[in-house]
């Protein structure tokens, strides 16, 4: 490989004009000699203008409409033109050295197709929101993410493999997507990554956390930190996820879990809290599930 592979970053943008413009402030210090920036305004009802001014280096694209996470990322995919392709949320901030650790990952070994970040919560200093994964227990449905809200230690620097990477901060080989796909767009928000992640296992690419590669995450700006919309589809998408990735006494055993305990429970949790439009974005993802038994084509797909 290429010492220094050309790196595409690619970031989507939805009533974020604010975060992507200091996004792209912290992108134009990185010391990476080789990297192009896309933007992906993603319907937004007042278009980044100001930002397509000021960021003359930057690609930008334009969607008339809102097409997800994925749908989003797939649009600057097709159009970049990089070795690896990062992609990266825009409420994300971001050290001038956080791609070097990245190349020097992939080229330690071929099998490698995917890389995520070191994310850390930009409001809670020296936390950590994700440092690798465990991996998903195959009879519940449940991941475990590695370090999630503890304090960073050096452990978190190293590098080491993963189950799966974070959507917030996720390099990909090119090959990847060439061999599997883009992104299945079906999820629209939430699980993407995950999806994505099961799809390159299965084609015999491993899984790596880069933990020099830090990057600070505001988390959920597009959607509110703890919304109704966040809610409905991280419910909704957790069913489909074990839908489409799980087989046989496994999913049975999943959808069951997640039918029988989980529901009930997270239900009574929010009405105890009084949050009753959430509670009811549980059930509508629910509904979401037993009306479409059979999953959405997703054109963009080999």
């Amino acid at each position: 490989m290429n010492p220094n592979p050309k790196i595409s970053i690619i970031t989507v943008n939805y009533r974020g004009n604010k975060d992507t413009r200091e996004l792209l402030e912290c992108l134009s210090k990185c010391h990476y000699p080789n990297f192009e920036v896309w933007v992906v305004d993603n319907g937004s009802p007042e278009p980044p203008e100001d930002i397509y001014r000021d960021f003359p280096e930057v690609h930008f694209l334009f969607s008339p409409v809102n097409l997800g996470f994925a749908g989003g990322n797939n649009m600057a995919m097709e159009a970049c033109s990089g070795d690896l392709i990062l992609l990266l949320n825009n409420d994300t901030l971001v050290l001038p050295d956080f791609l070097d650790a990245i190349p020097p990952l992939f080229a330690s070994d071929p099998g490698i197709g995917i890389i995520g970040s070191r994310l850390m919560y930009h409001n809670e200093p020296g936390i950590v929101q994700f440092a690798g994964s465990k991996g998903m227990n195959p009879y519940t449905g449940r991941s475990f993410a590695v370090g999630w809200k503890e304090k960073d230690r050096p452990e978190f620097h190293q590098n080491y493999p993963s189950s799966h990477a974070h959507g917030a901060a996720m390099c990909v080989k090119r090959e990847v997507f060439e061999k599997i796909g883009l992104m299945w767009e079906g999820y629209f928000l939430y699980y993407e990554e995950l999806d994505f992640c099961e799809r390159a296992k299965r084609a015999g690419y491993t899984i790596w956390h880069c933990g020099a590669s830090a990057v600070r995450h505001k988390e959920s700006m597009s959607t509110g930190k703890e919304s109704p919309l966040k809610t409905y589809y991280l419910n909704r998408n957790r069913l489909l996820f074990i839908r489409r990735n799980l087989h046989g006494f496994q999913k049975l055993s999943a959808v069951l879990f997640f039918c029988v305990l989980a529901l009930p429970k997270n239900t009574l949790s929010l009405l105890l809290k009084g949050e009753f439009k959430r509670a009811f974005s549980l059930f509508q993802g629910l509904a979401w599930n037993l009306t479409h038994f059979r999953l959405p084509a997703n054109p963009r797909l080999s």
